[in-house]
């Protein structure tokens, strides 16, 4: 249970696990937050899309139906393996489900198979729609495949949670039957696989923070309590993210301080436990955006 990342977050989170994204419109303020609950969110949800063609695809995903309105999942994987974001906040794409399954999720145990729609899957999940028919025979690239287990196990690193916490629009409700042509048994395995390994980092052709942006200095050069401008610069930034926990400053030594108020930041972005102690971590970091140094 945590609460959902920012929209900074996610795209912080998706590119440190290698994950090549492309921001879809207006997609940062985009969500059905008006119509319900967002959070406190459990795991991620598969879904196929049941067309084909990219931009066809996303922009129904965006935009949504005249029975349904958009958005209807957090991104879009197309079969090149981008993910196209086109929502944060709740997004309709879950629809009622089994308690019984979100219990499970939960506590991270075997899924039971689901009987009954009683709990609104648009509160606690996570949706990202699969470009595919559908239909058993179009095909799933690998490239395809391992984007959607990048992206799963970029939320499963931000939240803390294990491959358990990844499923599919079937295992939630028995009136569909997506996604159709792997397994999640099979997908499940690479996420945990991922998670293990550690995050690739950015992607071939990922946009990197802008120059304007101070890049990550890793995680020792915090430990090692530095005097730095960079620490100055963060401590700003922290102030201005409504985070500060200093009495005075913020100045370049770095003190538990700074280390408090970059722990609220984290907090702020959805981490909990052991992954909001307050020392910096990359996703964290060019979420916030520090103004370079020099």
């Amino acid at each position: 249970m945590a609460t959902p990342l920012t929209a900074d977050a996610l795209l912080a989170a998706l590119h440190a696990e290698g994950v090549r994204t492309a921001e879809y419109r207006s997609w940062r303020t985009h969500n059905r937050n008006t119509r319900g609950a967002w959070g406190p969110v459990n795991g991620v949800m598969i879904h196929h899309t049941v067309t084909s063609g990219t931009d066809s695809s996303v922009a129904l995903c965006y935009d949504g139906r005249s029975d349904l309105p958009g958005p209807l999942c957090h991104g879009v994987i197309d079969k090149s393996g981008t993910v196209h974001l086109v929502g944060s906040g709740r997004a309709n794409h879950a629809g009622l489900g089994d308690d019984d399954v979100l219990a499970a999720v939960v506590a991270e145990r075997a899924l039971p198979a689901p009987g009954e729609n009683n709990t609104d899957g648009n509160v606690h999940f996570y949706g990202f729609e699969c470009v595919n028919l559908g239909d058993g025979r179009d095909p799933w690239p690998e490239a395809q495949l391992d984007a959607i287990a990048r992206t799963a196990a970029a939320l499963c690193r931000a939240h803390g949670w294990h491959a358990a916490s990844v499923i599919g629009h079937k295992e939630w409700t028995d009136t569909k039957i997506d996604p159709v042509g792997f397994t999640m048994a099979s997908l499940r395995n690479r996420v945990a696989a991922l998670l293990a390994a550690g995050p690739k980092g950015p992607a071939a052709g990922t946009p990197s923070p802008a120059a304007s942006h101070e890049p990550f200095p890793g995680a020792a050069f915090f430990t090692r309590r530095p005097r730095s401008a960079v620490v100055t610069a963060m401590g700003r930034r922290l102030v201005a993210e409504g985070c500060s926990r200093y009495t005075e400053g913020p100045g370049p030594q770095w003190t538990d301080a700074d280390r408090n108020s970059y722990a609220a930041w984290q907090r702020k972005l959805g981490f909990s436990g052991a992954d909001a102690d307050g020392w910096p971590g990359r996703t964290s970091w060019d979420a916030l955006k520090v103004p370079r140094t020099s």
